[in-house]
Protein backbone atom coordinates (compact mmCIF):
# COMPACT_ATOMS: atom_id res chain seq x y z
CA UNK A 1 0.00 0.00 0.00
CA UNK A 2 1.95 2.79 -0.98
CA UNK A 3 -1.00 5.17 -2.15
CA UNK A 4 -1.89 8.47 0.03
CA UNK A 5 -5.39 9.89 0.72
CA UNK A 6 -6.15 13.67 1.34
CA UNK A 7 -9.58 14.81 3.31
CA UNK A 8 -10.31 17.89 4.66
CA UNK A 9 -10.10 19.34 7.85
CA UNK A 10 -9.77 22.84 9.60
CA UNK A 11 -8.81 24.35 12.97
CA UNK A 12 -9.95 27.70 14.70
CA UNK A 13 -7.53 30.43 14.20
CA UNK A 14 -8.60 33.28 16.26
CA UNK A 15 -12.04 34.14 15.30
CA UNK A 16 -12.59 31.87 12.32
CA UNK A 17 -11.68 28.50 11.16
CA UNK A 18 -9.50 27.79 8.31
CA UNK A 19 -8.80 24.59 6.02
CA UNK A 20 -6.80 21.98 6.62
CA UNK A 21 -5.71 19.28 3.98
CA UNK A 22 -5.01 16.00 5.96
CA UNK A 23 -3.10 13.26 3.95
CA UNK A 24 -2.03 10.25 4.73
CA UNK A 25 0.50 7.96 3.22
CA UNK A 26 1.17 4.39 3.67
CA UNK A 27 4.59 2.49 3.22
CA UNK A 28 6.82 -0.51 4.69
CA UNK A 29 8.38 0.20 7.79
CA UNK A 30 8.30 0.14 12.09
CA UNK A 31 4.54 0.43 12.09
CA UNK A 32 3.50 3.75 13.68
CA UNK A 33 1.85 7.55 13.10
CA UNK A 34 4.09 10.39 11.97
CA UNK A 35 2.61 13.13 12.23
CA UNK A 36 4.38 16.64 10.72
CA UNK A 37 2.97 19.65 10.05
CA UNK A 38 3.17 22.31 13.17
CA UNK A 39 1.07 20.28 15.63
CA UNK A 40 0.27 22.05 18.91
CA UNK A 41 0.51 19.45 21.96
CA UNK A 42 -3.54 18.11 21.43
CA UNK A 43 -3.25 17.69 18.14
CA UNK A 44 0.37 15.51 18.71
CA UNK A 45 -1.52 13.52 21.00
CA UNK A 46 -3.92 12.54 18.42
CA UNK A 47 -2.18 9.29 16.99
CA UNK A 48 -3.11 7.55 20.17
CA UNK A 49 -6.70 8.17 20.40
CA UNK A 50 -6.85 7.70 16.68
CA UNK A 51 -5.47 4.25 17.31
CA UNK A 52 -7.62 3.35 19.98
CA UNK A 53 -10.95 4.83 18.53
CA UNK A 54 -9.75 3.08 15.34
CA UNK A 55 -9.43 -0.23 16.89
CA UNK A 56 -13.12 0.33 19.11
CA UNK A 57 -15.35 0.51 16.22
CA UNK A 58 -14.01 -2.80 14.94
CA UNK A 59 -11.79 -1.55 12.25
CA UNK A 60 -8.02 -2.94 12.01
CA UNK A 61 -5.03 -1.47 13.43
CA UNK A 62 -2.87 -0.84 10.06
CA UNK A 63 0.51 -2.45 10.65
CA UNK A 64 2.19 0.25 8.49
CA UNK A 65 4.19 3.58 8.97
CA UNK A 66 1.84 5.91 8.61
CA UNK A 67 2.76 9.63 7.63
CA UNK A 68 0.20 12.25 8.73
CA UNK A 69 0.42 15.80 6.84
CA UNK A 70 -1.41 18.37 8.20
CA UNK A 71 -1.02 21.63 5.17
CA UNK A 72 0.11 24.02 4.98
CA UNK A 73 3.11 23.32 7.31
CA UNK A 74 3.13 27.10 8.11
CA UNK A 75 -0.15 26.99 10.17
CA UNK A 76 -0.03 26.31 13.76
CA UNK A 77 -2.78 23.47 14.09
CA UNK A 78 -4.08 23.74 17.03
CA UNK A 79 -7.19 22.02 19.21
CA UNK A 80 -8.58 18.41 19.04
CA UNK A 81 -10.70 18.94 15.90
CA UNK A 82 -8.30 17.43 13.37
CA UNK A 83 -8.86 13.87 15.67
CA UNK A 84 -11.55 12.79 13.20
CA UNK A 85 -9.97 13.62 9.62
CA UNK A 86 -6.58 12.19 10.90
CA UNK A 87 -9.12 9.06 11.72
CA UNK A 88 -11.45 8.95 8.19
CA UNK A 89 -8.11 9.58 6.13
CA UNK A 90 -6.29 6.37 7.93
CA UNK A 91 -8.86 4.11 7.23
CA UNK A 92 -9.59 5.46 3.79
CA UNK A 93 -5.93 5.02 2.93
CA UNK A 94 -5.95 1.15 4.08
CA UNK A 95 -9.24 0.73 2.18
CA UNK A 96 -11.36 0.27 5.31
CA UNK A 97 -14.23 2.65 4.12
CA UNK A 98 -15.64 3.82 0.94
CA UNK A 99 -13.29 7.17 -0.42
CA UNK A 100 -16.46 7.88 -2.46
CA UNK A 101 -17.99 11.34 -0.82
CA UNK A 102 -14.98 12.27 0.72
CA UNK A 103 -13.55 15.29 -0.77
CA UNK A 104 -17.29 16.53 -0.49
CA UNK A 105 -17.18 16.73 3.46
CA UNK A 106 -15.14 19.10 6.07
CA UNK A 107 -14.46 16.51 9.15
CA UNK A 108 -14.30 18.02 12.54
CA UNK A 109 -14.60 16.33 15.26
CA UNK A 110 -12.52 14.85 18.92
CA UNK A 111 -12.38 11.15 19.26
CA UNK A 112 -12.86 9.47 22.53
CA UNK A 113 -11.02 5.83 23.01
CA UNK A 114 -14.20 4.32 22.27
CA UNK A 115 -14.72 6.01 19.14
CA UNK A 116 -17.38 8.52 19.97
CA UNK A 117 -17.22 12.03 18.25
CA UNK A 118 -17.15 14.92 20.41
CA UNK A 119 -18.10 18.23 19.58
CA UNK A 120 -15.44 20.50 19.45
CA UNK A 121 -15.32 24.69 20.21
CA UNK A 122 -15.84 26.60 17.53
CA UNK A 123 -18.66 24.70 15.44
CA UNK A 124 -20.20 27.77 14.42
CA UNK A 125 -17.05 28.79 12.83
CA UNK A 126 -16.52 25.53 11.36
CA UNK A 127 -19.82 25.37 9.86
CA UNK A 128 -19.21 29.11 8.16
CA UNK A 129 -15.94 27.62 6.41
CA UNK A 130 -18.09 24.66 5.08
CA UNK A 131 -20.52 26.90 3.73
CA UNK A 132 -17.95 29.08 2.47
CA UNK A 133 -15.90 26.17 0.51
CA UNK A 134 -18.80 24.53 -0.26
CA UNK A 135 -18.69 21.49 1.56
CA UNK A 136 -20.79 19.65 3.62
CA UNK A 137 -19.82 19.57 7.51
CA UNK A 138 -19.46 15.84 9.18
CA UNK A 139 -19.44 16.46 12.83
CA UNK A 140 -20.45 15.53 16.49
CA UNK A 141 -24.37 14.92 16.70
CA UNK A 142 -24.01 17.25 19.83
CA UNK A 143 -22.29 20.23 18.12
CA UNK A 144 -24.02 23.54 18.35
CA UNK A 145 -25.03 24.63 15.06
CA UNK A 146 -27.21 27.05 13.64
CA UNK A 147 -30.00 25.99 11.72
CA UNK A 148 -30.45 26.16 7.46
CA UNK A 149 -26.43 27.16 7.81
CA UNK A 150 -25.73 24.83 4.69
CA UNK A 151 -25.88 20.91 4.44
CA UNK A 152 -24.64 18.80 7.81
CA UNK A 153 -24.38 15.53 8.34
CA UNK A 154 -23.81 14.28 11.99
CA UNK A 155 -22.72 11.24 13.66
CA UNK A 156 -21.76 9.49 16.68
CA UNK A 157 -19.45 7.52 16.71
CA UNK A 158 -16.36 6.49 13.89
CA UNK A 159 -18.19 3.37 13.36
CA UNK A 160 -21.02 4.61 11.68
CA UNK A 161 -18.58 5.82 8.30
CA UNK A 162 -18.13 2.05 7.52
CA UNK A 163 -20.43 2.59 5.19
CA UNK A 164 -19.33 6.02 3.63
CA UNK A 165 -20.22 9.72 3.72
CA UNK A 166 -23.58 8.94 2.41
CA UNK A 167 -24.94 7.19 5.28
CA UNK A 168 -24.24 10.51 7.46
CA UNK A 169 -27.58 11.67 9.26
CA UNK A 170 -29.70 15.10 9.23
CA UNK A 171 -29.19 17.09 12.68
CA UNK A 172 -32.82 17.33 13.62
CA UNK A 173 -34.28 20.25 15.03
CA UNK A 174 -32.69 20.81 18.60
CA UNK A 175 -35.78 22.76 20.44
CA UNK A 176 -34.97 26.54 21.74
CA UNK A 177 -35.48 26.87 25.77
CA UNK A 178 -37.40 28.96 26.77
CA UNK A 179 -34.99 30.14 29.73
CA UNK A 180 -33.61 33.52 29.76
CA UNK A 181 -30.09 34.71 28.85
CA UNK A 182 -28.52 36.32 31.99
CA UNK A 183 -29.82 39.53 32.87
CA UNK A 184 -32.75 39.91 30.88
CA UNK A 185 -35.89 37.61 30.18
CA UNK A 186 -38.14 37.23 33.26
CA UNK A 187 -35.90 40.64 34.92
CA UNK A 188 -37.79 43.42 34.76
CA UNK A 189 -37.41 47.12 35.46
CA UNK A 190 -40.79 47.37 37.69
CA UNK A 191 -38.82 45.18 40.14
CA UNK A 192 -36.70 48.20 41.15
CA UNK A 193 -38.30 50.77 43.03
CA UNK A 194 -37.05 54.27 43.76
CA UNK A 195 -34.85 54.65 40.94
CA UNK A 196 -36.57 56.27 38.49
CA UNK A 197 -33.75 58.62 37.62
CA UNK A 198 -31.46 55.97 37.13
CA UNK A 199 -34.32 54.13 34.78
CA UNK A 200 -34.20 57.50 32.67
CA UNK A 201 -30.34 57.87 32.37
CA UNK A 202 -29.99 54.11 31.19
CA UNK A 203 -32.50 55.05 29.04
CA UNK A 204 -30.36 57.11 27.23
CA UNK A 205 -27.53 54.99 27.29
CA UNK A 206 -29.43 52.63 25.49
CA UNK A 207 -30.84 54.77 23.06
CA UNK A 208 -27.28 56.36 22.46
CA UNK A 209 -25.49 53.09 23.00
CA UNK A 210 -23.43 55.35 25.58
CA UNK A 211 -21.36 53.90 28.49
CA UNK A 212 -22.70 54.11 31.80
CA UNK A 213 -21.15 53.92 35.54
CA UNK A 214 -23.42 53.84 38.71
CA UNK A 215 -22.01 55.05 41.90
CA UNK A 216 -23.76 54.60 45.17
CA UNK A 217 -24.12 52.95 48.23
CA UNK A 218 -24.06 49.11 48.74
CA UNK A 219 -28.00 47.87 48.14
CA UNK A 220 -28.71 50.81 46.20
CA UNK A 221 -29.93 48.35 43.41
CA UNK A 222 -26.92 49.27 40.41
CA UNK A 223 -26.58 45.74 40.39
CA UNK A 224 -30.48 45.32 39.88
CA UNK A 225 -30.25 47.84 37.13
CA UNK A 226 -27.31 46.72 35.11
CA UNK A 227 -29.07 42.94 34.83
CA UNK A 228 -32.41 44.32 33.17
CA UNK A 229 -30.42 46.45 30.76
CA UNK A 230 -30.63 43.33 27.76
CA UNK A 231 -34.37 43.45 27.94
CA UNK A 232 -34.71 47.03 27.18
CA UNK A 233 -32.01 46.88 23.69
CA UNK A 234 -33.92 45.69 20.30
CA UNK A 235 -33.54 41.87 19.35
CA UNK A 236 -30.46 41.13 17.38
CA UNK A 237 -30.16 41.46 13.46
CA UNK A 238 -29.07 39.04 11.19
CA UNK A 239 -25.66 40.06 10.95
CA UNK A 240 -25.09 40.78 14.56
CA UNK A 241 -26.79 37.50 15.37
CA UNK A 242 -24.06 35.98 13.25
CA UNK A 243 -21.06 38.09 14.59
CA UNK A 244 -22.14 37.05 18.13
CA UNK A 245 -22.53 33.39 17.55
CA UNK A 246 -19.37 32.93 16.10
CA UNK A 247 -17.72 34.55 19.32
CA UNK A 248 -19.46 32.69 21.55
CA UNK A 249 -18.65 29.71 19.52
CA UNK A 250 -14.82 30.32 19.22
CA UNK A 251 -14.79 30.35 22.93
CA UNK A 252 -16.47 27.24 23.63
CA UNK A 253 -19.76 29.09 25.38
CA UNK A 254 -23.42 28.86 24.79
CA UNK A 255 -25.13 30.07 21.77
CA UNK A 256 -28.94 29.38 22.39
CA UNK A 257 -28.91 33.01 23.41
CA UNK A 258 -28.09 34.64 20.34
CA UNK A 259 -30.13 32.05 17.96
CA UNK A 260 -33.40 33.48 20.42
CA UNK A 261 -32.43 36.73 18.89
CA UNK A 262 -31.10 37.78 22.72
CA UNK A 263 -28.10 40.14 22.74
CA UNK A 264 -25.17 38.59 25.78
CA UNK A 265 -25.05 39.78 29.43
CA UNK A 266 -21.03 39.24 30.14
CA UNK A 267 -20.45 40.48 33.81
CA UNK A 268 -16.53 38.81 34.79
CA UNK A 269 -15.53 39.21 38.54
CA UNK A 270 -12.82 41.46 39.47
CA UNK A 271 -10.18 39.36 39.92
CA UNK A 272 -10.17 38.41 35.85
CA UNK A 273 -7.39 38.53 34.43
CA UNK A 274 -6.18 40.87 30.83
CA UNK A 275 -6.15 37.85 28.81
CA UNK A 276 -9.64 36.91 29.92
CA UNK A 277 -10.83 40.52 29.57
CA UNK A 278 -9.65 41.88 26.44
CA UNK A 279 -8.85 38.21 25.01
CA UNK A 280 -5.19 36.13 24.52
CA UNK A 281 -4.08 32.84 26.03
CA UNK A 282 -2.86 29.47 23.61
CA UNK A 283 -4.71 29.57 21.86
CA UNK A 284 -5.39 32.95 21.28
CA UNK A 285 -9.45 33.17 22.29
CA UNK A 286 -12.01 35.98 22.67
CA UNK A 287 -12.00 37.36 25.98
CA UNK A 288 -15.38 39.09 27.51
CA UNK A 289 -15.53 42.16 25.41
CA UNK A 290 -15.67 40.04 22.37
CA UNK A 291 -18.59 37.79 24.00
CA UNK A 292 -20.29 41.40 24.81
CA UNK A 293 -20.28 41.94 21.71
CA UNK A 294 -23.24 43.77 20.12
CA UNK A 295 -24.70 43.49 24.32
CA UNK A 296 -24.00 44.59 27.19
CA UNK A 297 -20.40 44.32 29.52
CA UNK A 298 -21.14 44.95 33.03
CA UNK A 299 -18.32 45.50 35.49
CA UNK A 300 -19.52 45.69 39.00
CA UNK A 301 -17.21 47.23 41.79
CA UNK A 302 -15.25 48.54 38.93
CA UNK A 303 -12.30 50.06 41.49
CA UNK A 304 -11.53 46.51 42.31
CA UNK A 305 -10.06 45.58 38.33
CA UNK A 306 -6.62 45.48 38.29
CA UNK A 307 -5.46 49.00 37.09
CA UNK A 308 -3.71 47.28 33.96
CA UNK A 309 -6.51 45.34 32.89
CA UNK A 310 -8.95 48.72 33.32
CA UNK A 311 -7.04 50.59 30.81
CA UNK A 312 -6.82 47.95 28.33
CA UNK A 313 -9.94 48.91 27.82
CA UNK A 314 -9.94 52.21 26.38
CA UNK A 315 -8.66 51.27 23.08
CA UNK A 316 -11.50 48.82 22.63
CA UNK A 317 -14.27 51.18 23.40
CA UNK A 318 -12.55 54.00 21.25
CA UNK A 319 -12.39 51.67 17.80
CA UNK A 320 -15.27 48.65 18.57
CA UNK A 321 -12.11 45.67 17.99
CA UNK A 322 -9.30 44.63 19.51
CA UNK A 323 -6.29 43.53 18.20
CA UNK A 324 -3.64 40.99 19.56
CA UNK A 325 -0.39 41.00 18.23
CA UNK A 326 1.23 37.61 19.16
CA UNK A 327 4.49 36.26 17.66
CA UNK A 328 2.35 33.85 15.25
CA UNK A 329 0.62 36.88 13.67
CA UNK A 330 -2.08 39.08 14.41
CA UNK A 331 -5.28 38.57 16.06
CA UNK A 332 -8.59 40.90 16.00
CA UNK A 333 -11.79 40.50 17.52
CA UNK A 334 -14.91 42.43 17.60
CA UNK A 335 -16.40 44.17 21.17
CA UNK A 336 -18.97 46.96 19.99
CA UNK A 337 -20.65 46.32 23.38
CA UNK A 338 -22.48 48.82 25.89
CA UNK A 339 -20.23 49.56 28.89
CA UNK A 340 -22.42 49.52 32.51
CA UNK A 341 -20.28 50.17 34.86
CA UNK A 342 -21.00 49.94 39.03
CA UNK A 343 -18.46 51.33 41.76
CA UNK A 344 -19.27 52.65 44.95
CA UNK A 345 -18.12 55.77 46.49
CA UNK A 346 -15.54 54.99 48.72
CA UNK A 347 -14.28 51.69 50.59
CA UNK A 348 -17.03 51.79 53.39
CA UNK A 349 -19.69 52.67 50.53
CA UNK A 350 -21.31 55.16 52.51
CA UNK A 351 -19.37 58.75 51.16
CA UNK A 352 -22.35 60.90 50.72
CA UNK A 353 -24.76 59.05 52.02
CA UNK A 354 -26.96 61.49 54.01
CA UNK A 355 -28.04 58.42 56.62
CA UNK A 356 -24.72 56.73 57.25
CA UNK A 357 -21.72 58.02 57.86
CA UNK A 358 -18.62 57.32 56.08
CA UNK A 359 -15.57 55.89 58.11
CA UNK A 360 -12.80 56.47 55.18
CA UNK A 361 -9.87 59.11 55.81
CA UNK A 362 -10.07 61.38 52.91
CA UNK A 363 -6.69 59.79 51.62
CA UNK A 364 -8.22 56.60 51.44
CA UNK A 365 -11.57 57.91 49.29
CA UNK A 366 -8.98 60.00 46.96
CA UNK A 367 -6.57 56.46 46.49
CA UNK A 368 -10.00 54.37 45.78
CA UNK A 369 -11.55 56.91 43.35
CA UNK A 370 -8.21 57.30 41.26
CA UNK A 371 -7.91 53.21 40.78
CA UNK A 372 -10.63 53.66 37.76
CA UNK A 373 -8.11 56.40 36.01
CA UNK A 374 -9.15 59.81 34.37
CA UNK A 375 -8.61 58.42 30.87
CA UNK A 376 -10.80 55.83 31.18
CA UNK A 377 -13.46 57.74 33.02
CA UNK A 378 -12.96 60.14 30.50
CA UNK A 379 -14.68 57.73 27.64
CA UNK A 380 -17.94 56.92 29.90
CA UNK A 381 -20.30 58.86 28.54
CA UNK A 382 -22.54 59.11 31.74
CA UNK A 383 -21.57 59.13 35.04
CA UNK A 384 -24.81 58.74 37.54
CA UNK A 385 -25.14 58.70 41.21
CA UNK A 386 -27.55 55.95 42.77
CA UNK A 387 -29.19 57.17 45.84
CA UNK A 388 -30.58 54.45 48.79
CA UNK A 389 -33.98 53.91 48.49
CA UNK A 390 -36.06 54.60 51.44
CA UNK A 391 -37.87 52.20 53.19
CA UNK A 392 -41.40 52.74 52.31
CA UNK A 393 -40.05 53.47 48.18
CA UNK A 394 -39.29 49.15 48.24
CA UNK A 395 -41.98 48.05 50.18
CA UNK A 396 -44.68 49.49 49.08
CA UNK A 397 -43.34 52.11 46.59
CA UNK A 398 -44.68 52.91 43.17
CA UNK A 399 -43.38 50.76 40.28
CA UNK A 400 -42.23 53.00 38.41
CA UNK A 401 -41.01 52.64 34.56
CA UNK A 402 -41.06 48.90 33.27
CA UNK A 403 -39.03 46.60 30.90
CA UNK A 404 -41.80 47.51 28.10
CA UNK A 405 -41.84 50.88 28.17
CA UNK A 406 -38.50 51.60 28.45
CA UNK A 407 -37.98 49.62 26.01
CA UNK A 408 -40.02 50.68 23.49
CA UNK A 409 -38.79 54.52 24.20
CA UNK A 410 -35.64 53.01 23.04
CA UNK A 411 -36.69 51.48 19.77
CA UNK A 412 -38.50 54.89 18.89
CA UNK A 413 -35.34 56.68 19.84
CA UNK A 414 -32.77 54.62 17.39
CA UNK A 415 -35.32 54.44 15.04
CA UNK A 416 -35.48 58.35 14.51
CA UNK A 417 -31.75 58.85 14.91
CA UNK A 418 -31.36 56.73 11.77
CA UNK A 419 -34.31 58.60 10.37
CA UNK A 420 -32.37 61.62 11.25
CA UNK A 421 -29.02 60.52 9.91
CA UNK A 422 -30.72 59.50 6.48
CA UNK A 423 -31.59 63.51 6.06
CA UNK A 424 -28.29 64.70 7.83
CA UNK A 425 -25.70 66.34 6.22
CA UNK A 426 -22.51 65.23 7.44
CA UNK A 427 -20.47 68.11 5.42
CA UNK A 428 -20.88 70.39 8.23
CA UNK A 429 -19.20 70.90 11.81
CA UNK A 430 -20.45 69.10 15.47
CA UNK A 431 -23.00 71.85 15.93
CA UNK A 432 -24.79 71.27 12.39
CA UNK A 433 -24.57 67.60 12.06
CA UNK A 434 -25.90 67.05 15.24
CA UNK A 435 -28.67 69.47 14.91
CA UNK A 436 -27.53 71.96 17.87
CA UNK A 437 -29.73 74.92 18.58
CA UNK A 438 -27.57 78.20 18.69
CA UNK A 439 -28.56 78.61 22.58
CA UNK A 440 -27.35 74.86 22.99
CA UNK A 441 -24.38 75.09 21.02
CA UNK A 442 -23.75 78.79 23.45
CA UNK A 443 -24.32 76.11 26.72
CA UNK A 444 -21.94 73.53 25.28
CA UNK A 445 -19.38 76.13 24.97
CA UNK A 446 -19.64 77.70 28.49
CA UNK A 447 -19.59 74.27 29.71
CA UNK A 448 -16.59 73.43 27.99
CA UNK A 449 -14.30 76.78 29.20
CA UNK A 450 -15.92 76.29 32.87
CA UNK A 451 -14.89 72.73 33.16
CA UNK A 452 -11.55 72.95 30.93
CA UNK A 453 -12.53 70.52 29.16
CA UNK A 454 -11.03 68.07 26.39
CA UNK A 455 -12.25 67.39 22.40
CA UNK A 456 -13.33 64.05 23.73
CA UNK A 457 -15.63 65.13 26.27
CA UNK A 458 -17.10 68.01 24.18
CA UNK A 459 -17.94 65.74 21.74
CA UNK A 460 -19.63 63.12 24.44
CA UNK A 461 -21.87 65.57 25.92
CA UNK A 462 -22.98 66.56 22.84
CA UNK A 463 -23.94 62.83 21.71
CA UNK A 464 -25.63 62.28 24.88
CA UNK A 465 -27.94 65.71 24.08
CA UNK A 466 -28.26 64.58 20.70
CA UNK A 467 -29.88 61.49 22.29
CA UNK A 468 -31.71 63.27 24.71
CA UNK A 469 -33.77 64.63 21.76
CA UNK A 470 -34.17 61.72 20.27
CA UNK A 471 -36.11 60.21 23.18
CA UNK A 472 -38.27 63.00 22.48
CA UNK A 473 -37.98 62.76 18.52
CA UNK A 474 -37.03 66.45 18.14
CA UNK A 475 -35.13 66.83 14.96
CA UNK A 476 -32.77 69.71 16.85
CA UNK A 477 -31.02 69.73 20.30
CA UNK A 478 -32.19 72.51 22.81
CA UNK A 479 -30.24 74.02 25.86
CA UNK A 480 -32.33 72.13 27.86
CA UNK A 481 -30.93 68.33 26.30
CA UNK A 482 -27.36 69.77 26.78
CA UNK A 483 -27.75 71.13 30.36
CA UNK A 484 -29.17 67.34 30.85
CA UNK A 485 -26.09 65.77 29.55
CA UNK A 486 -23.85 67.76 31.35
CA UNK A 487 -25.49 66.58 34.29
CA UNK A 488 -24.41 63.05 33.42
CA UNK A 489 -21.17 64.34 33.74
CA UNK A 490 -20.78 66.04 36.98
CA UNK A 491 -20.30 69.22 34.64
CA UNK A 492 -20.29 72.67 36.15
Amino acid sequence: MGGSVCVTGACVRGAEALPVSVEVACSSGIPGISLVGMPDSAVAEAPARVRCAISACGFKVPRLHLVVNLAPGELRKTGTGLDLPIAVAILAATGQIPTEGLSECLFVGELSLEGEVQPVRGAVAYQRLAGTLGLRLACSRDCRLVPDWGEVGVMCRLAELRQGTRSLSTPPPRPLADGDVEGGGALDFSQVHGQEEAKRAITIAAAGSHGLLMVGPPGAGKTMLARRVPGILPPLTEDEREEVLLMASVAGQPTEFALRGERPFRSPHHSVSMAGLVGGGRPVIPGEISLADHGVLFLDELPEFAGNVLQALRQPMEEGQVRLVRADGTYAFPCRFLLIAAANPCPCGHYGDPGRRCTCPPGRVERYRSRIGGPLMDRIDIHLGVRRPESGEVLGGDHGATTAQMRDQVARAREFSSWRERRSDDSGGLSQRLGLEERATACLEGLGRRNCLGGRSIVKVALVARTIADLQEHETVSRDDVTEASLYRGLQ
